[in-house]
């Protein structure tokens, strides 16, 4: 775990760190390599003459205030690939609250790296981080102590569905998912898991479940995992899409599409990562999590184009794409999770649900689609509070031919190719209740992380997911 601590002047620093501060910080000392590195315009660097001090990284100030763009996270990012010291002097005496998050939860981050999986050979004593200190002014340090407890929360959230997400899924079945929540959730008192096994998965009715996982040698599980802050009052219910691997099915994805569908479990590890940050901040309210977990694969079993299943409150869905199996995990869970708290607050799921949002919004901004407006405005602006955005696309009657079938109440894909992510959205909101606000996350462009043409788990949205949680109670 990587730990923090405030100090109000550099004298206090650990020596051979690495201080990294904003080129007109006045609490620098003044030194003649100081006084040359202090360029208003450029990212100066020096592991020269820079006792006690490892490293001295200076950034132009601009960066520390743009929100937008992450120019100081891009700037950070090269210098944490291969630190310099376990131990790191942040200047935070003068940056924007949302920039302060977004650097707090890279550096918080640093905990989780894909070596970590123990599936590469690794050389054990290369320089990791492991602590951070804030240079700050006295004034400042009960403010910045509230920032730095809440980020790192998130951030140990983040890295358990990271390391969850990034574990190639030969390994990670949905059992596996489970195992593994089950031991994270056992660190919590306030937290319990409750699982669904293939059979119990028939025995309530969740057929859209059950016809996405029953072609895979290794069996479909919901997981609820319930968080209980207070003893009463309405519950907040997130739903996560646990494709734990997608192989499209009989309507089979090509090669080159195939290789990241590990990763479209992602929703899922993430309504984790959120209920392991609720516990540890000991939020005063209470949650459920649910998991919809299942392998879509290809067999004798596999479901077929043309079937028709029936959820757990009754609505049949034609499937017309065995690709479009995101939607029938979510539809099911939604639907049961309205069950189980039929006066919830709200339901919010979460899914890597259509490559189309990529295409509409980009890699920065998660898609974001609802009929409820309230919802609508708490989640945008918590997505500008933490720095982890969401942009709305439409959701109303215009798109129901788009889920219009002739043999079932609905069907999983349009036959025009149009609207693709909306229509996924059209077709979720018929299973909550009009009762319970809903609100739909395709996290497509977000859940991970690309870099040098790979791809990681990022661990969003749960930034945004807990600042809506702070907000809301």
């Amino acid at each position: 775990m990587i730990t923090y601590q405030l100090i109000t002047a550099l004298s206090d620093a650990k020596p051979q760190s690495h201080l990294i501060a904003r080129t007109t910080c006045n609490l620098l000392p003044e030194t003649a390599l100081i006084a040359e590195m202090r360029d208003p315009d450029c990212v100066t660097d020096t592991r020269f003459g820079c006792a006690p001090f490892a490293r001295i990284t200076l950034l132009p100030d601009a960066l520390w205030h743009d929100s937008l763009t992450e120019e100081l996270l891009t700037a950070l990012r090269p210098l944490l690939a291969l630190p310099a010291s376990p131990d790191v002097v942040l200047d935070v005496t003068d940056i924007n609250d949302v920039v302060l998050a977004q650097v707090l939860r890279l550096l918080f981050n640093q905990a989780h790296r894909l070596s970590d999986l123990k599936l590469k050979k690794t050389n054990e004593s290369a320089v990791r981080l492991q602590h951070i200190t804030a240079l700050c002014l006295p004034e400042q340090q009960d403010r910045l102590e509230a920032i730095f407890h809440q980020q790192q929360a998130i951030a140990h959230g983040m890295v358990a569905a990271r390391r969850l997400a990034d574990m190639p899924s030969d390994r990670c079945t949905p059992e596996y998912v489970v195992e593994e929540a089950q031991k994270r959730c056992a660190d919590f008192p306030a937290l319990r898991c409750e699982v669904l096994d293939e059979t119990q998965i028939i025995e309530q009715g969740l057929g859209l479940l059950h016809a996405v996982g029953k072609g895979a040698s290794c069996p479909p599980r919901l997981l609820a995992i319930h968080y209980d802050g207070v003893t009463d009052g309405p519950v907040r219910c997130y739903v996560g899409k646990g494709i734990t691997f997608d192989t499209g099915g009989l309507w089979l994805k090509e090669g080159a599409g195939m290789y990241t569908m590990k990763y479209d479990m992602c929703g899922a590890a993430n309504v984790l990562g959120l209920m392991l940050t609720a516990a540890e901040l000991a939020l005063p309210v209470r949650i459920m999590g649910v998991l919809a977990l299942a392998e879509n694969a290809i067999g004798p079993d596999a479901m077929q184009p043309g079937t028709v299943a029936r959820a757990c409150n009754g609505t049949t869905v034609e499937i017309n794409n065995t690709d479009a199996e995101g939607r029938l995990v979510l539809a099911d869970a939604i639907a049961w999770a309205s069950k189980q708290h039929p006066q919830a607050r709200y339901i919010i799921d979460m899914a890597t649900l259509t490559g189309a949002v990529v295409k509409a919004l980009g890699y920065e901004l998660s898609g974001l689609m609802t009929q409820d407006e309230p919802l609508r405005q708490a989640l945008t602006r918590a997505g500008k509070q933490s720095g982890d955005e969401v942009w709305s696309l439409p959701l109303d009657a215009r798109l129901k031919k788009q889920t219009d079938s002739a043999i079932a109440d609905l069907c999983n894909t349009p036959g025009n190719n149009a609207a693709i992510s909306a229509s996924a959205a059209w077709l979720l909101h018929h299973f909550c209740p009009p009762t319970i606000p809903w609100a739909h996350l395709d996290i497509s462009g977000t859940a991970l992380w690309r870099e040098s043409g790979r791809s990681v788990a990022s661990g969003r949205p749960i930034p945004l997911l807990v600042e809506h949680l702070l907000g809301d109670h």
